[in-house]
């Protein structure tokens, strides 16, 4: 059994006192003979029992959120005006120590008719703020839908990009291992098993909606460790993440584009290689992630085909998750490499 809304009918009722007091104002300034605290207490006890009787049966037969029958409506208004014409002049009559004359509050045209007119008149304004109501909640319900709408939008958006990033980053490593197969099959079999560890960490990763920090610093470290057995002493790595960052939330798959690219257009086609660092740090509200390389530059010409498809991806996807909030930029390093840097709501 549904339980009385008893929070809308003191809504209604705090509605129904101040209409009630204006009633009270305009039969004064029509009429100030009598006073107007005379008139304020007739107002408030034909009036209060007049919504009393109309809005509590109304709620009993129809609920908060029912379109009541307007047939019957009308007819609990006529009836509601008549009790309250009634028993309010009576009780009234009794608070004020006058004579309580029953067939006189009907006969007496003036205030019936007034009492007709205020409650067509609250009618009306009820009638139109549940018709307000109801248009709010449609709209705030078709928002709903659109924001679910655009969040499953995304997310496919999100799928497509990784799918794009993880061919890319398993045909690069599996190039290396061929590669090393003809002239260190040792090195080679450890950089598979490598590989399939790597694979291993990134497979639920590479799907999940969201991840942490300390995830992803994880995956850079497997990567760099993979490509480490690839280059020997020519690569050189550190990675920076402060323990009260280790958990904050982001998309994942953010920075291993980031370092892949570093190793492959900035690092691997040096003959001496070089090093990468992989930081984090908090700047007021903005998350930090920045990798930096020792490699050729950003003005260097690649050296393969694609080794600017995950800092474009990375940008689709911060401007997917973040709108205009975050950002991906990409610049010179002193003395020498490039530097990219992630900004994040943190």
């Amino acid at each position: 059994m549904n339980r009385f809304p008893f929070k809308r009918l003191a809504l209604d009722g705090a509605y129904s006192l101040v209409l009630t007091l204006m009633c009270a104002m305009v039969i004064w300034a029509l009429n100030p003979h009598p006073g107007f605290l005379t008139n304020l207490v007739y107002s408030l006890s034909i009036g209060g029992i007049a919504f009393l009787v109309s809005d509590i049966t109304r709620l009993l037969l129809w609920g908060e959120h029912r379109i009541p029958n307007w047939w019957l409506f009308a007819l609990l208004i006529g009836a509601s005006v008549v009790v309250a014409q009634v028993a309010g002049t009576a009780l009234a009559a009794s608070i004020m120590g006058h004579p309580v004359d029953v067939r006189h509050s009907l006969t007496r045209s003036g205030g019936l008719m007034f009492t007709t007119l205020a409650m067509l008149g609250a009618t009306v304004f009820f009638i139109g703020r549940e018709g307000l109501l109801r248009a709010r909640a449609a709209a705030a319900s078709e928002r709903a839908r659109a924001e679910a709408v655009e969040r499953q939008a995304v997310q496919a958006q999100l799928q497509l990009l990784q799918a794009q990033l993880e061919p890319h980053m398993l045909f690069n490593t599996l190039a290396n291992v061929q590669g090393l197969i003809a002239i260190d099959s040792a090195r080679a079999q450890h950089m598979l098993d490598q590989l399939i560890q790597f694979l291993r960490a990134t497979l639920t990763a590479s799907r999940a909606e969201s991840t942490t920090l300390a995830r992803e610093f994880a995956l850079a470290e497997a990567y760099l460790g993979l490509m480490a057995v690839r280059m020997g002493a020519r690569l050189a790595y550190s990675l920076d993440l402060p323990a009260e960052l280790a958990q904050a939330s982001l998309p994942p798959m953010l920075l291993q584009p980031l370092v892949e690219n570093a190793i492959a257009h900035g690092l691997e086609p040096q003959p001496d290689g070089g090093a990468i660092a992989v930081r984090a740090r908090r700047e007021g509200s903005l998350l930090i992630l920045s990798v930096e390389d020792t490699g050729r530059g950003i003005d260097a010409p690649p050296v393969k085909p694609g080794t600017r498809l995950g800092l474009a991806n990375t940008r689709d996807r911060l401007r997917a998750v973040y709108g205009e909030r975050a950002s991906l930029s990409l610049q010179a390093a002193m003395p020498a490499g490039a530097l990219a840097t992630i900004t994040l709501p943190a």
